[in-house]
């Protein structure tokens, strides 16, 4: 290969043209001419058979060396068969759930040319306020681990090969979750021993387990963005953790190093970029224009080069792009594999697993039978769109089923279901790269909705974020309810407060007064395609609710970053009324809904934790067991949770950590014995010796239904 083919195979573009027709400009004429000479090495947003196997034959057909380019796109929880969004999907604890999910996602995908997803990402996310918590599995480390591994494996199946898999991408490396104030892009401040206990875990064990790709974060970290950092993808990631993927820059992540002030021009950020190990330039043109004459002048050596290109011919090879370079272009599986009803009823069955009940006072849920007549209120009650989310793939517009076609086509007849939506929420320019206009002054609609509400036995209220209040750049000061929904929600509760409501949302909300007052409260994120059946019957006690939260609900918006695994600190929460103590004066320091926490239509009771010995050496175990009793009247799920705090340690711990859970499934007064075993791997952590290692001393062990309602036990390590 010559110096230029090497630094094409470096070089992403986006497709956002016609490759079927003539270039329209002189940059996507550039683009094409660059193509066709065999410097350009991936495309992304190119998504049809038709358009993939065009740009694929000026490579194959054009090009010297004839070298296939990887087709990558965001294809974060569904590609046109919509799947409820990563944070609310997380909710179902569900792992082999969401293999599958991601599997079809990749099925889907894969049959309209993709192969290569920017997925999973595994930043942790403590910050409501940050709007891409929806792409995440909430605020926990392990967690976070088990689903990334799990969505790995769906998209990459046992074989990269195989034509219905595709390459995964492991995203932000690193501490992009960590944001100021949650706002998209900001810098990161973040003490190492925080980010090698906290951040680094899930990026690790997806590296070790064989992830095709690593992308780097937009934010810097200690006064270097990620794209330059040597330390974290050239030191950290290849060489300690010995990772043989390569790594992609985020969309112009190269070309903004400049305008972070670490570089003067575009040749700079080029050399910093390659030189700290990230391979592929997406959408910076940096490698394109300057990459050649930087090794030339000896700036970069082509050495480096070699090595990011042998990264990436390897991922070709795996995929077997080489052994057939249109493998990705079957338009039979175009028309079958698309939105197929087992693609919809897998749609239909995590949206249902998916869903949290918050709060359930007097039985309200499900709804009785007695119910005659229902009034369905809220500016998302027969929304199509919102319940798609954000980073949706290719999902057609309002092709998600609404709440009130769920109920609609659940009830009996023998039931009234009336409809107003009380307000117009969005006015207009919903979409990912569009300003969000929410209306904040036209409350003339809220007057009948409340007739309506007065006028029945029963108000379903659904309200909450519009698919693009949350996201990427979709960051909020305030994660209360956006424009005029306050004044609808205190409006119906005074109207008639036998109301449920349905909580549709990418994030955490400040739902306080909500939480006070109504008697019922379903978390129902954006479940995608079948969210309006899947609400419908959980309402309707059709299926019962299983899941639960992966992050903790606050009190107010001003409480975040807020989350379970905090540090006891020296003075640890008193009451409201003491001023001395690590809390706030104005709002109670507890969760309003905390991690782990989700209800459910039967009842659960704990035994109490029995440990198969209390003190346990290097490289033994100990089991602990728990019985867990369905006492309610109904089959019912539950998680099972298993956490353990490190009471005295060469550096503070956080007072919970996670370490292992089990979703069991049980009928009325069946019991389970659940077992779980403890290693030192378990009890490891980011020491003062700056290493992974177990330090001997006293440890608690929790087990219980979420974070804050516990069984107890202690246990020693030597």
């Amino acid at each position: 290969m010559t110096l230029e083919e090497k630094v094409g195979q470096m070089v992403q573009y986006s497709g956002g043209w016609d490759l079927t027709g003539p270039a329209t400009n002189a940059n996507t004429q550039l683009k094409k001419q660059q193509i066709e000479k065999g410097l350009v090495g991936s495309m992304l947003n190119v998504t049809s058979v038709e358009q993939v196997r065009e740009a694929q034959k000026l490579a194959i057909e054009k090009s010297r060396l004839k070298i296939p380019m990887l087709f990558g796109f965001d294809v974060i929880h569904g590609y046109k068969t919509m799947f409820p969004i990563p944070l609310g999907e997380a909710a179902s604890w569900d792992l082999d759930l969401m293999q599958r999910t991601a599997a079809v996602s990749a099925k889907e995908a894969t049959a309209a040319g993709v192969n290569w997803t920017f997925a999973p990402m595994v930043d942790i996310s403590r910050d409501a306020r940050w709007g891409r918590i929806m792409e995440s599995a909430g605020e926990d480390t392990y967690l976070n681990t088990q689903v990334g591994l799990a969505k790995m494996k769906g998209y990459q199946g046992e074989d990269l090969a195989n034509p219905t898999t595709m390459a995964a991408c492991a995203k932000h490396f690193a501490g992009y979750g960590f944001v100021e104030a949650g706002k998209e892009y900001n810098t990161v401040n973040i003490g190492e021993n925080e980010f090698h206990n906290a951040v680094l875990p899930p990026f690790k064990v997806l590296a070790e387990a064989g992830i095709a790709t690593f992308m780097n974060s937009f934010s810097d970290m200690d006064g270097l963005p990620a794209t330059a950092s040597h330390e974290l993808q050239k030191e950290l990631l290849k060489e300690k953790w010995n990772y043989k993927g390569f790594v992609v820059s985020d969309w112009g992540s190269i070309k903004e190093l400049e305008t972070h002030g670490v570089t003067a021009n575009l040749a700079e950020s080029a050399s910093m970029a390659v030189q700290a190990g990230n391979d592929m330039d997406m959408e910076s043109n940096a490698y394109a224009e300057h990459l050649v004459q930087l090794v030339e002048d000896e700036v970069v050596a082509e050495s480096r080069v070699n090595d990011a290109v042998g990264r990436i011919l390897n991922l070709k090879f795996q995929l077997g792009l080489f052994d057939n370079p249109y493998k990705y272009c079957d338009e039979a599986r175009e028309k079958t594999d698309i939105m197929s009803k087992e693609n919809m009823d897998l749609a239909y069955e995590a949206a249902l697993k998916s869903m949290v009940l918050l709060k359930n006072e007097n039985q309200i849920l499900p709804i009785s039978d007695e119910v005659k007549s229902i009034a369905l209120i809220g500016p998302l009650a027969n929304d199509k769109n919102t319940p798609l989310g954000n980073w949706r793939g290719k999902a057609i517009d309002d092709s998600a089923v609404s709440v009130y076609e769920g109920l609609k086509g659940k009830l009996s007849n023998s039931v009234e279901l009336s409809y107003h939506e009380g307000i117009d929420f969005i006015k207009g320019g919903e979409s990912f790269g569009s300003p969000l206009k929410i209306n904040t002054t036209d409350n003339s609609k809220i007057e009948e909705a409340v007739k309506l509400a007065k006028s029945k036995e029963l108000v379903v209220l659904v309200v909450g974020e519009s698919a693009f209040q949350s996201g990427e750049g979709r960051s909020q000061a305030n994660i209360g309810f956006a424009g005029l929904q306050n004044e609808l929600i205190e409006a119906v509760y005074e109207a008639n407060p036998n109301t449920i409501m349905v909580l549709m949302n990418g994030r955490p909300m400040d739902i306080s007064w909500s939480a006070k007052h109504f008697p019922a409260i379903l978390e129902a994120w954006h479940l995608g395609s079948q969210a309006g059946n899947a609400i419908a019957d959980v309402l309707l006690g059709n299926y019962n609710p299983s899941g639960k939260l992966t992050v903790s609900f606050p009190r107010s918006s001003g409480q975040e970053p807020f989350y379970y695994n905090h540090k006891n600190t020296g003075r640890p929460t008193g009451s409201p009324n003491e001023v001395v103590f690590s809390n706030t004066t104005d709002v109670n320091d507890e969760p309003l809904f905390p991690f782990g926490f989700g209800l459910s239509y039967t009842s659960f009771d704990y035994g109490e934790i029995k440990l198969s010995k209390n003190n346990f050496n290097k490289g033994e175990k100990l089991t602990a067991e728990i019985e867990v009793t369905n006492s309610g009247d109904r089959f019912g799920e539950e998680v099972v949770q298993l956490y353990i705090r490190d009471l005295v340690a060469s550096r503070t711990r956080p007072v919970l950590e996670l370490k292992a859970f089990e979703k069991v499934g049980l009928k009325p007064g069946e019991s389970k014995t659940i077992s779980f075993e403890i290693s030192e791997k378990d009890i490891q952590f980011y020491t003062a010796n700056k290493k992974w290692e177990a330090e001997a001393g006293e440890f608690k062990l929790f087990i219980g239904p979420h974070s804050e309602e516990l069984k107890v036990e202690t246990f020693h390590y030597e």
